[in-house]
């Protein structure tokens, strides 16, 4: 009995110390310590006509440079959802367009802008990302689709119409290039949660940065 026992706490002690071992080589990493931008562009993050999902009031505000007809912003959007489903009402989104991929990506935003006048910016939004494959192919663009993809989300395409030659879209579209220069954006997505850059980039730094952004709000 005594050597099952002592073969038993042997066995028992392994165990916990590979258990340690494997904990201690996939526990989250350090947030990196990153200085928000600098005062004299803090402007140019966002502005107050910028879209924004969930609360106007949130502590934590990621800010994403975004353009409709890039595949990274597509796949980054369930993981952006992800992200505020977990935190509730403590973060919120800021969009910025980044109309990098030409023609289709601006008609895209204008369709979406018309979207957000007529309250149905969300399903639209949702629509052109999940069909993005067949309007914003990269060999052989196809921005004509896009309308009709955002009517089947609800959106009236003959109010659109005009709507998207609106002066104020036009405005967005102008100033939005503008902060992007400024910003010194190259790349679709770029974050920034509370000002600061998201340095190095990706899917777990973003919810690292978030969570510790949120967790400095409610201390």
């Amino acid at each position: 009995m005594k050597n099952k026992s002592l073969v038993l706490s042997v066995l028992l002690v392994g165990l916990a110390v590979f258990a340690a071992a494997v904990w201690y080589q996939s526990r989250p990493g350090p947030v990196a310590q990153v200085d928000p931008v600098q005062p004299e562009i803090a402007e140019a993050l966002m502005r107050p006509y910028s879209p924004i999902m969930g609360p106007e009031d949130a502590p934590v505000t990621i800010v994403e440079f975004f353009d409709p007809a890039c595949e990274a912003c597509r796949a980054f959007y369930p993981i952006i959802k992800d992200i505020m489903a977990e935190h509730g009402d403590q973060v919120r989104v800021v969009l910025r367009y980044t109309p990098f991929h030409g023609a289709a990506s601006e008609e895209a935003i204008r369709v979406m802008e018309a979207a957000r006048m007529q309250d149905v910016y969300i399903p639209v939004k949702e629509a052109i990302l999940e069909f993005q494959p067949r309007w914003a192919s990269h060999g052989e663009p196809a921005p004509g689709l896009i309308l009709g993809i955002a009517e089947q989300a609800g959106l009236d395409v003959e109010a659109a119409q005009n709507q998207m030659k609106a002066p104020q879209t036009l405005a967005i579209l102008n100033q939005d290039r503008a902060d992007v220069e400024t910003m010194g954006v190259r790349q679709t997505p770029t974050f920034y949660v509370n000002g600061k850059p998201l340095d190095p980039f990706g899917a777990d730094e973003l919810r690292a940065l978030v969570a510790a952004e949120v967790a400095a709000a409610g201390s």
